[in-house]
């Protein structure tokens, strides 16, 4: 009998020695036990053991997980990930998949939207990090959304300014009325202070004290911060404040007349009824500009890390989706389109269906990385609201290697974790066997 050759009532085939195989498969068995189930049972059994890992404790640290605010926090962020995360990036790497297709640089267009996989997590946490600051001069998004606004509503012209104290001012809900009441034919001065005089508009022009007129409710409005000047008084060397919005109210609270200041800060209100007349600086004189939202709150952050990891993942979704698109028969899809089905009729009835196989792998290989998800959490929320926004495997680590490190407790966290993602790691390995079978 040849070398390499089986005798007749053999099963074995040629050159497939299971004997020879083990060898060769060692080594991988050795680090598999080394790095995975070691590490695995170890933490089975520490998860029983007391802080300190001398003392048996039984399910007390499960039943102190479930009982945990902190925790509880993070499944529910847990959750929100699983229901959320995944599905977007499904529905946006399937979107984006059949619409390169039809574009010219297709393989070009994936590739720019792959690339943010090849970043680590941990750099990509630091770029939306800065993406997402609240300063508008150093975050991307808050600086976009001041732009917008800006556009659709003008800054106040003098912010954060406000009434010089004992003025004769105080502050209402409409803005800085004064408890004074004027009556046609006086004159009413509104010194202002607050504001940088550097960013008085260049048409201001010093001010003259306005003069009684019959019949004509008149005031100024001017900067008071002249130096050598008397204060609450009108000084030649102080500017007027042009652009002021001010409205004579009556003793009922309606507004009976409105006025602007002119360049050297002066007012009049002509043809009010005689009787007495709160004069109000109205509120959106001084408010303050607007510095776009705070994304890095406790209310925001959650959304704002998984967008983060929706940017990252979208790449990976398109690469999978792209390869599943290349494998549908054309045949079927030309058939459709000869039958009269619209577009969108071909991509749900025709597309779809036939990706569905590849689209579940995609979901579920999305849902084990969401659970698993840690470096984005702590990167990008701050230490104030990282209680907030954290999630299983961030806890983990806090619990066991934090202040006063309990690793008994972490490691029940990583068995629930483990026990959270095992059901997904076993479905997608049944179904790659069901394939390949």
């Amino acid at each position: 009998m040849t070398r390499g050759t089986s005798s007749p009532g053999s099963t074995a085939l040629p050159g497939r020695s299971p004997r020879n195989a083990l060898w060769f498969l060692l080594p991988a068995v050795v680090l598999l036990g080394a790095l995975v189930v070691y590490p695995l049972l170890f933490s089975v059994v520490r998860s029983f053991f007391d802080q300190g890992g001398s003392e048996f404790v039984g399910l007390r640290n499960y039943v102190n997980t479930f009982t945990d605010d902190r925790t509880l926090t993070a499944f529910r962020n847990n959750v929100i990930w699983v229901v959320v995360a995944p599905a977007a990036v499904t529905c946006l790497g399937l979107i984006f998949a059949v619409l390169s297709e039809r574009v010219r640089w297709s393989t070009a267009f994936r590739l720019v939207l792959f690339m943010p996989m090849a970043i680590s997590l941990f750099a990509s946490g630091v770029i939306f990090r800065l993406v997402y600051e609240e300063d508008p001069d150093q975050g991307v998004v808050n600086a976009m959304a001041v732009g917008v606004h800006d556009v659709f509503s003008a800054p106040s012209p003098y912010p954060g300014a406000r009434p010089r104290e004992n003025a004769g001012f105080a502050a209402t809900e409409g803005g800085f009325a004064s408890p004074v009441k004027y009556s046609p034919g006086d004159v009413a001065t509104v010194p202002l202070v607050g504001f940088p005089a550097k960013d008085v508009p260049a048409a201001a022009a010093s001010i003259s004290q306005p003069q009684p007129h019959p019949g004509e409710l008149r005031g100024v409005a001017w900067l008071d911060v002249s130096a050598g000047g008397v204060a609450g008084k009108p000084d030649r060397a102080e500017k007027g404040l042009p652009g002021l919005a001010v409205e004579a109210v009556d003793a009922s609270g309606k507004v009976a007349g409105r006025a602007m200041t002119a360049d050297d800060g002066q007012f009049t209100f002509v043809g009010l009824p005689s009787g007495g007349y709160s004069v109000r600086l109205a509120e959106n004189n001084f408010a303050l500009p607007f510095r776009g939202l705070t994304w890095l709150g406790p209310s925001l952050i959650t959304p704002v890390v998984i967008s983060s990891w929706i940017w990252i993942m979208t790449g990976f979704a398109i690469t999978f989706i792209a390869a599943g698109l290349s494998a549908i028969p054309r045949d079927a899809l030309e058939a459709a389109r000869v039958d009269g089905a619209t577009e969108w009729q071909v991509f749900r009835r025709v597309t779809v269906p036939l990706l569905a196989p590849v689209l579940l792998v995609v979901f579920v290989t999305l849902v084990i990385n969401v659970l698993k998800i840690f470096e984005l959490v702590f990167v990008i929320a701050p230490g104030s609201v990282q209680e907030e926004a954290n999630v299983l495997a961030l806890q983990m680590w806090q619990v066991s290697f934090g202040a006063g490190g309990d690793q008994g407790a972490g490691s029940a966290l990583a068995v629930l974790l483990f026990l959270l993602v095992a059901p997904a790691m076993l479905f997608n390995i049944r179904r790659f066997r069901r394939e390949q079978s």
